[in-house]
């Protein structure tokens, strides 16, 4: 065996090759890495933001949050900042009115998690300039995502077919047409889905994902939008997903 792996082409010589080239990539890699995180500063004082030209937003899904950040913001940014949230369907019309500068104001939200979701769904309110969207369509790509552009309705384009699907998932199991474990299986295998609804909204936080349906079942007014009593009884009891250690599923340790 050993003399057949000799006379294979491309044999010991190219393992060699290939492990440098390995090597050297992954230093490549690794200076890349280390001069980025060098590049980032952080900081607690909102008033450290007075030099930079667009902000996005990452707070909680809570609209009134937002607005007082927006507020804070809009006083402390020079004139020509703009300011981007990463809300998943809170209106950004209504986010805009909290400022002084509505033209410049944009929702820039990023799939979960950021540094795997190629998607970026760009939202622009009643005001938003053209310059100020196609900055921020520009920045996006910069970053390698993929862009769609969303009008200003509740849970926008990805949200509004999405939530309701993982909706119906509690509605399923609160009725017991079948275990979480068989209702993702069911989804993953049969649609071709990564991961099943209630695991998803486990990931995301079942406090965040009822702050969606609230915003839906609020701003569009159908019944179909209700959240799942199930859903609300798991957050009544603190069980928010992956970031407690127990949702749906239960998990070894909070994130």
């Amino acid at each position: 065996m050993g003399s057949a792996a000799g006379r294979h082409p491309g044999g010991c010589g190219s393992t060699g090759a290939a492990t440098r080239h390995e090597k050297h990539h992954f230093f490549s890699f690794k200076e890349e890495a280390d001069a980025t995180v060098a590049r980032v500063r952080t900081t607690t004082s909102l008033s450290d933001m007075r030099d930079v030209n667009v902000v996005i937003e990452c707070v909680s899904e809570n609209e009134a949050l937002k607005k007082r950040i927006f507020g804070e913001l809009d006083e402390i940014l020079q004139p020509k900042a703009i300011l981007a949230s990463n809300t998943s369907s809170i209106s950004i019309t209504r986010l805009a009115a909290a400022t002084q500068r509505p033209k410049q104001v944009i929702g820039m939200h990023f799939m979960n998690p950021p540094p795997i979701m190629k998607l970026v769904e760009i939202v622009r309110g009643m005001a938003t300039d053209d310059n100020v969207f196609a900055t921020v369509k520009c920045l996006a790509e910069r970053f390698n995502k993929v862009v769609i552009c969303s009008r200003d309705y509740p849970g926008f384009i990805v949200n509004r077919v999405l939530m309701p699907m993982i909706n119906e998932a509690f509605f399923a199991l609160l009725e017991g047409v079948g275990t979480p474990q068989d209702i993702d299986t069911g989804m993953k295998l049969g649609t071709n889905q990564p991961m099943g609804p209630l695991a998803l909204a486990d990931l995301i936080g079942l406090d965040t994902f009822l702050s969606i349906m609230h915003t839906l079942h609020e701003g569009l007014g159908d019944s179909k939008y209700r959240p799942c009593p199930l859903l609300i009884q798991y957050v009544d009891a603190g069980w928010l997903g992956c970031k407690t250690g127990r949702g749906v599923f239960q998990y070894n340790s909070a994130l």
